[in-house]
């Protein structure tokens, strides 16, 4: 059984930072490619950040580039976002997600996922 627990969510003024954490409960985490994802109200889920096994290659999308980092931890099987600079647009549920062997940034093309965290920035 697979489970997926995020961390770190809350309520921040705009410009501040926020550290999303994942912990996963997996058999062979390096085996998966890592993906964080949001999803604000009444809007479809978005691709945020992936990493690959390694954590060598890193992918973002256009609007958190330059502010958000993911990492991993393949020790600790755990994931991380680091966000700064922080925008009310950021607002959302921020969910941590599994694919087996490689990154991408399609929410289904993702096997497992958190139940969420929300992060709401204030302006």
């Amino acid at each position: 059984q697979v489970q997926l627990v995020e961390s770190g969510g809350g309520l921040v003024q705009a410009g501040g930072s926020l550290r999303l954490s994942c912990a996963a409960s997996v058999r062979t985490f390096s085996n998966y490619a890592v993906g964080w994802f949001r999803q604000a109200p009444g809007k479809e889920r978005e691709f945020v950040a992936a990493s690959t096994r390694s954590g060598v290659n890193t992918y973002y999308a256009d609007s958190v580039k330059g502010r958000f980092t993911i990492s991993r931890d393949n020790a600790k099987n755990a994931v991380y976002l680091q966000m700064n600079s922080l925008k009310p647009e950021d607002t959302a549920v921020y969910y941590c997600a599994l694919k087996y062997l490689s990154a991408g940034s399609g929410w289904d093309e993702y096997d497992y996922w958190g139940q969420g965290t929300q992060v709401t920035v204030s302006s």
